[in-house]
Parts: C-alpha cells; sequence; structure tokens
C-alpha cells in the first residue's frame, strides 16, 4: 500500500522570515511590496494541476491583508492551519505574548473560512526545549495538531531527541497534540533534515527523492514536505542581511519550482490532517522542567 506523504506550506512573505527580522522589523513591513498573493496562487495552480492538496499555515498578517486569497485556499479543497499573526520567534516572547498571538490569527482565520482552525505551525520552528510550554497553550486554545518541533540540531530550533515520525504528543493539562515532525533522515547516529524549505533547495532533487523515498520504503512511515511561496519567486526584492541569511534564504530559489512538480509526481501525497487521520500514533511526552 502506498504511504501518502504531508504536503504543507508556510503561507508568508519574503519580509516575514526571521532570518531578515533585524533587517526589516515589523512595523516598517508595509513598506515592502508584498508578492505573497501572486506566489501563493501559483502554488495553488501547481498543485491543481498534480491534482493535490495540502495544509497551508497561514500568517494572520497576511490572512488580514488578502482574505480573499485564504478564501480560494480553502474553497480548493486545502487544509487550513495557523502559522501565528506576527511571526513571533515563541522562545524570545512570553507565554502571555504567545497566547495573544495565535489568538488572533486562528480567530481571523476561523472568521474568514467558516471552520475550526485545528492546526498549528511555529515560525521558524520555535517550539524548542526552551518553550515547551507553548505545546499546553495550543492544546488550551484548541488546537489538535502540531507541526513546530524539528528534530535537528539548528543553531534557531531544534530539538534532536524528539520523535522523527507523528506521534502523540502528551500535554500536562490533559490535553493530547497530534505532533507531525518535519522529516529527517538518520544516518551515523544524526538526524538530517529533507524535503523542505532551504533543505529542499539546496539539496539535488535525487537526494530529496532517496530520502523520501527511504521514509516511505525502509521505515514504513510518512514524510513531510514543506514550503513557503517565496521560495518558488527569483525575482523576489534583496535584503540587505549577513551572508548567512542571504544565503539561505536566497539559494536556488529559480529550481523549487520544478522540484515541488517533481515530487509531486513521483510520490503519493495528502494535507497533514488527512495523512494522520486513522494512523495508530504512539505516545509521548517531551521532558521538560516544572516551571
Amino acid at each position: 500500500m502506498e504511504i501518502r506523504n504531508a504536503l504543507t506550506v508556510d503561507v508568508e512573505d519574503y519580509f516575514h522570515v526571521t532570518a531578515f527580522a533585524e533587517a526589516v522589523p515589523q512595523g516598517d513591513w508595509d513598506r515592502y511590496p508584498a508578492r505573497v498573493e501572486r506566489n501563493t496562487k501559483r502554488l495553488l495552480e501547481i498543485f491543481a494541476g498534480e491534482n493535490v492538496q495540502a495544509t497551508f499555515f497561514v500568517l494572520g498578517w497576511v490572512a488580514q491583508k488578502f482574505p480573499s486569497l485564504i478564501q480560494e485556499i480553502g474553497r480548493a479543497g486545502h487544509r487550513i492551519g495557523c502559522h501565528g499573526y506576527a511571526h513571533q520567534v515563541i522562545y524570545k516572547g512570553s507565554d502571555a505574548d504567545f497566547s495573544r498571538d495565535i489568538r488572533r490569527a486562528k480567530s481571523l482565520l476561523e472568521d474568514l473560512c467558516g471552520v475550526a482552525v485545528k492546526s498549528y505551525r511555529a515560525p521558524s520552528y520555535s517550539i524548542t526545549a526552551q518553550s515547551l510550554w507553548a505545546l499546553e497553550i495550543l492544546g488550551e486554545q484548541g488546537f489538535e495538531y502540531d507541526s513546530s518541533i524539528y528534530p535537528i540540531v539548528h543553531d534557531n530550533y531544534g530539538i534532536a531527541s524528539a520523535p522523527r515520525f507523528p506521534h502523540l504528543e502528551i500535554l500536562r493539562n490533559g490535553y493530547r497534540l497530534k505532533e507531525f515532525p518535519p522529516s529527517t533522515i538518520r544516518l551515523f547516529g544524526i538526524n538530517f533534515p529533507v524535503g523542505g524549505g532551504g533543505y529542499l533547495r539546496l539539496a539535488p532533487f535525487s537526494v530529496t527523492a532517496w530520502a523520501i523515498g527511504r521514509i516511505n520504503r525502509i521505515e514504513r512511515q510518512p514524510a513531510m514536505v514543506y514550503l513557503h511561496p517565496w521560495e518558488i519567486d527569483p525575482e523576489q526584492p534583496r535584503i540587505a542581511a549577513s551572508w548567512r541569511s542571504r544565503f539561505r534564504h536566497y539559494q536556488n530559489l529559480a529550481s523549487t519550482e520544478g522540484k515541488i512538480t517533481r515530487l509531486l509526481r513521483k510520490f503519493s501525497f495528502a494535507p497533514m490532517e488527512e495523512v494522520l487521520s486513522g494512523r495508530d500514533l504512539d505516545e509521548h511526552s517531551i521532558e521538560r522542567p516544572i516551571s
């Protein structure tokens, strides 16, 4: 039986990314030419052409600026998830900041789409060992699915010891979250990220396809592919930032659309929620200190 993989999109613009936060503070966002609407519509065209649906984790700021775009995503049969409102890195703020941010975004998205928004992905995968308290808040605010914990070592995010595959995260306040981590391939005792964002852009297509195939055939697990609308836009404005941030953001933008199309034709994909539907998930609780 063919395994279906999760296809996900983080709906944000090029100037929202955390790597550019110092160069482009939130108060300046309106000064930059928005390209998220045209790029997201292009993704909708690609997905429609391949007859596939995805989960779109929408930034609340984008939803407020382009409400008809979010409604178009819903009408096309895709799932709407929450990416917060202001792309706030969770571990840099307080629990009150986080609660206000996701409540604002969730309410906005539900009003636009007329359906309950039950899935969440943190900006920059910023649920880390320092911000695991955010999981309890997600449960309290009615979220049932999460894709925020990256099981890798990274300078800005990640919990390397976290489970690599979908599982039930058991929360202290009695709630449970179906956690779907971004995909990794384990080699030499190390988790290597595959199939999303810069990892998708930087790796040759053959490497990504091999990794997803291994996850499906050998480990018998679904993979997670994720991307951002700005990643199919090589003509986007260039922002003055550190060389590392610019490399991570701009490298191989011209190849992303082709890679995504090839992946959609090679593997089976569906929204994250549908991939998890009916699957028996192991229970897990990431150890964390009592605050």
